[in-house]
């Protein structure tokens, strides 16, 4: 199985989890994680390497610095961010499928349905993350015809089918836009593959691929849904996505999914129990 992270020297620790968990449950008999980073260096390297996953073949790709020159960035969202909308460009053309993770994900049921799902005529897979109105307000914001069936799409998670989107994604057109959007731009990332890529996309059930606290919250506070608990999140969800200000690893966190961070980060080396983000 083909994985792919972008990170920075702030994310090593949570690269580490994010791995234990995939080791732990995510049901392929081997990985080949391929890295995005600008600014590792050898000592962050070993001290992934530390975690001592043996299914996992690890390719650190430094990406040039060049190739994103100009695009808009901010503290919360720095370069990284777009390394994922490149990976056409970056990763090696032998490459078919690869599923890209954000750091801040546990994996806690078999990733391989997933994987090995049929594409069809989509180039991603991806799930959302805002109801009806939101998404229309989004379109409305980026320029797009409100009435247009695009999903406004959640970058965390995303099967990449490599083969068309090495055709079609031209980073001149990711830069360019960028560019002339930078100033309505949120959630840059999401923003830039929703606004050219998201009629390509194939929406995943976020309850399963995608889940959150937020997303939880808002499922049981609609009375028309049998209420999830924590045993259905168990036997059932695939990826649990601490995306937003809520985060386990804070002193401070609402919710009840922090439960399967602190699961898998009691399994890491002693040394490595420490995370940022």
């Amino acid at each position: 199985m083909n994985l792919l992270f972008s990170i920075n020297r702030n994310c090593v620790h949570l690269l580490q989890s994010c791995l234990k968990s995939i080791e732990l449950h995510g049901g392929a008999e081997a990985y080949e994680v391929y890295i995005f980073h600008s600014d590792l260096e050898e000592a962050d390297m070993a001290e992934i390497y530390q975690a001592r996953l043996e299914q996992m073949t690890y390719h650190f790709i430094s990406v040039p610095q060049e190739l994103f020159q100009g695009f808009p960035t901010t503290k919360r969202y720095p370069e990284q961010i777009y390394y994922r909308l490149a990976a056409p460009v970056l990763l090696p053309d032998l490459l078919d499928r690869i599923l890209y993770l954000d750091v801040d994900t546990i994996i806690i049921n078999s990733l391989v349905p997933l994987y090995e799902s049929d594409f069809g005529d989509a180039w991603f897979m991806a799930c959302s993350n805002t109801g009806e109105n939101l998404t229309r307000l989004n379109r409305l914001r980026l320029g797009m015809d409100v009435d247009e069936d695009v999903p406004y799409v959640n970058t965390g998670v995303l099967l990449m089918h490599l083969e068309p989107l090495r055709v079609h994604v031209k980073l001149e057109d990711i830069r360019n836009y960028a560019r002339e959007k930078q100033n309505i731009l949120i959630l840059p990332d999401q923003d830039i593959l929703t606004a050219l890529y998201g009629e390509h996309v194939k929406l995943l059930d976020r309850m399963r691929y995608n889940l959150s606290d937020r997303t939880l919250l808002a499922y049981n506070a609609d009375l028309r849904n049998k209420k999830i608990v924590i045993e259905w999140v168990r036997r059932n969800s695939v990826i649990i996505h601490y995306f937003g200000r809520n985060k386990p690893w804070h002193d401070v966190y609402a919710g009840v999914l922090d439960v399967f961070y602190h699961e898998t980060v009691a399994l890491l080396p002693a040394d490595n129990g420490r995370k940022t983000g």
